[in-house]
């Protein structure tokens, strides 16, 4: 399991976006109104407009994503530790990927790992 992904959900894009072009002393690798995505070690710093979720969307909620091999065996694991399942595993445009929440109630994502 690998760190990919923190997502920030923010209804200040520009002025995230500035801090973390500071912070980290680097631009975006891509940048929109509604979002930017840096890359640091490695990881994504993907800082998202907040939205109203309708239902079927996602939460619009923080959250770190883990890269796993086998999205579907990994949640099954997790939840039969006793994980609680917000979002089933499903194929979306990025590629095959879950959410569920840790014992403080904050979203996980688990997503395939890339080729």
């Amino acid at each position: 399991m690998k760190l990919i992904e923190i997502a920030k959900f923010t209804n200040n894009v520009a002025g995230m976006s500035a801090f973390y072009r500071r912070l980290l002393g680097t631009d975006p690798d891509a940048e929109s109104p509604d979002m930017a995505i840096f890359v640091n070690a490695g990881v994504k710093i993907f800082i998202h407009k907040s939205y109203e979720a309708g239902e079927g969307e996602l939460p619009p909620e923080d959250h770190i994503a883990f890269a796993v091999a086998d999205v579907d065996r990994t949640v099954a694991e997790l939840q039969a530790g006793g994980s609680k399942v917000e979002v089933a595993p499903k194929d979306y445009y990025w590629g095959r990927s879950a959410y569920l929440r840790d014992p403080d109630g904050q979203l996980i994502e688990i997503t395939r790992e890339s080729k």
